[in-house]
């Protein structure tokens, strides 16, 4: 029987799930090969919001690592990564699947399409459902510093970062914020570059929270979405953008929401 390495596999309810992977592009000629990624699944009980937030040496991170959906939960997708894992984890949400099971199901059925160059023996991921119920998993060829960490509120893990230190500052950074989901979100972001972070680097950074209804404007879902595609420092920018929504956050339509 396989043996897969798993960090932490664990199923908390009101929990944040912190991910901290290497996201591995394409080789090409005047690139390295891999780059590292770290992400957070977060879940505020108290104001029933729920988001993510990533960070990695890749162009636009948070187009292929974040997904999210006010009617399943949240998901995030890295290291040797398959897309398609996000759409199916929200899927198998909406079915009120538990996390974990979805973990399972998601892994147990990949094919392995390129187990040479891609091989799903290296997949990090990570799904929440609406309840703050989560689940995680590190692929044992995620490439090191590989591993995942659970606390409360938050679960963390990481592929080619700095060590364990990554995901121990985003967990308790998590834990110990106070204020808008947004802040605790780049706070954790910040933990995790202050231990090490990506030992390649830095490029973008992305972040969404969603709450049925809770967005600005009607049916709209959405209460923050952010990416900073290419910049130095994008945590900082990612920081910059939320405090400055915080300051002139968006009253909702909805009667709940305000």
């Amino acid at each position: 029987m396989l043996k897969l390495r798993i960090a932490d596999w664990r199923l908390r309810i009101g929990a944040c799930v912190v991910i901290a992977a290497g996201l591995v592009a394409a080789p090409r000629a005047d690139d390295a090969i891999g780059t590292g990624t770290f992400s957070i699944l977060g879940y505020d009980r108290q104001t029933g919001e729920i988001g993510a937030a990533v960070q990695s040496r890749v162009f636009s991170v948070g187009n292929g690592v974040l997904w999210a959906d006010a009617d399943a939960g949240v998901a995030a997708t890295q290291a040797i990564v398959d897309v398609g894992y996000g759409p199916r984890a929200l899927a198998l949400l909406r079915q009120g699947i538990a996390p974990d099971a979805i973990i399972k199901a998601i892994w147990d059925s990949d094919p392995d399409p390129v187990p040479g160059q891609w091989t799903k023996q290296g997949r990090q991921f990570a799904v929440m459902n609406l309840k703050g119920e989560y689940a995680a998993f590190t692929g044992p060829k995620a490439s090191t510093w590989a591993g995942n960490k659970g606390g409360k509120y938050c679960t963390a893990q990481g592929n080619i970062l700095a060590g364990p230190a990554v995901v121990d500052n985003m967990v308790e950074n998590f834990e110990k914020t106070t204020g808008h989901l947004s802040q605790r979100l780049v706070a954790a972001l910040e933990g995790g570059q202050a231990g090490g972070g990506d030992t390649r680097g830095q490029q973008s950074a992305a972040l969404v929270i969603v709450k049925k209804h809770c967005g600005v404007w009607l049916h709209n879902d959405t209460v923050l979405r952010l990416q900073v595609d290419d910049n130095p420092e994008p945590i900082k920018e990612l920081k910059r953008l939320v405090e400055l929504w915080n300051r002139r956050r968006p009253t909702s339509v909805s009667p709940e929401c305000r």
